[in-house]
């Protein structure tokens, strides 16, 4: 599939305003499943410097330096996608992964931590329960699990919408039995480390309704699956991820996958500086050959 994406932000601020320097995880990674083929960057006011690095997960950011105070920041990308993936499960489990929890080499163990790493949340246990009873289930079968979780999380959840703050910890989503679509990426994650299995937490962009106007940022989660390398699960829609879903950035840590982290400094510190943000993203399908 071939993609046209215009992923507009404007933030908008009470008052003058001296920018921090801004981070931004806003251009779609080129990989084995998808191709970026054009890619323009757009910015109001212009930066004193734009430097294109990639960071310690593989994204490709661009960090922006501002000089002058301003009221407004508007960031427009425009990117054409190709995307590969047509069949997701095309690939053949390695012998040490083919039942939970998966013996891994010793130096791919090492390799993977970070990805196996429980978070430190305060919990209840709920997640680590739920992945117990999926296990007992699919008698440890790591592909049934994987598909079996996806299903129970897109079945028993509502899909809410919350446009800003960081996930929830797995064990309230899972409890309140809904979550935006980091949330349920978050308890998937959760449920997967808890049998030992490696995962990233993704953001980027679902085609959706392909007559909806307006998208929103989407996240979903990539499985290190023995044999298979990094496969994607989204649970909000109980889909193996093939060629509908663009990624833009992953990391074993959330909030090193959000698109725009950055900050600023008011003017004048006696008033507090009230800000919101518009975003318009728009999405559409094309045929491979047209112009």
């Amino acid at each position: 599939m071939l993609f046209q994406i215009q992923h507009t932000l404007t933030y908008h601020y009470s008052q003058p305003v001296t920018l921090k320097p801004q981070i931004l995880r806003l251009r779609p990674r080129t990989d084995g499943q998808q191709t970026l083929r054009a890619f323009q960057l757009q910015l109001d006011p212009e930066p004193l410097q734009v430097a294109d690095l990639t960071d310690l997960d593989g994204n490709a950011i661009a960090q922006l330096t501002f000089a002058q105070p301003t009221e407004r920041l508007k960031i427009q990308v425009n990117s054409t996608v190709e995307t590969h993936c047509t069949n997701p499960f095309n690939y053949q489990f390695d012998p040490w992964g083919l039942h939970l929890p998966p013996d891994y080499p010793s130096e791919l163990q090492s390799q993977l931590q970070p990805y196996l790493t429980v978070p430190a949340l305060a919990t209840d246990g709920s997640t680590t329960q739920l992945a117990q009873s999926l296990y007992q289930a699919t008698d440890g079968n790591t592909s049934a699990f994987l598909n079996a979780l996806n299903q129970r999380l897109y079945t028993d959840c509502q899909s809410i919408i919350r446009e800003t703050g960081e996930p929830w910890p797995p064990d309230l989503t899972w409890r309140e039995k809904r979550g935006s679509c980091r949330d349920l990426a978050v308890l998937y994650m959760a449920a997967c480390r808890s049998v030992r299995l490696a995962t990233r937490f993704v953001s980027g962009y679902q085609e959706g309704d392909p007559d909806q106007d307006n998208r929103d940022l989407h996240a979903w989660v990539e499985v290190y699956v023995p044999g298979g390398g990094w496969r994607g699960f989204d649970p909000t829609h109980g889909l193996a991820v093939s060629d509908r879903h663009i990624a833009l950035a992953a990391s074993a840590i959330p909030r090193y996958a959000a698109p725009t982290p950055g900050g600023f400094v008011p003017l004048q510190s006696r008033e507090p500086v009230r800000s919101h943000i518009e975003t318009d993203i728009q999405l559409r399908a094309i045929a491979p050959n047209s112009p």
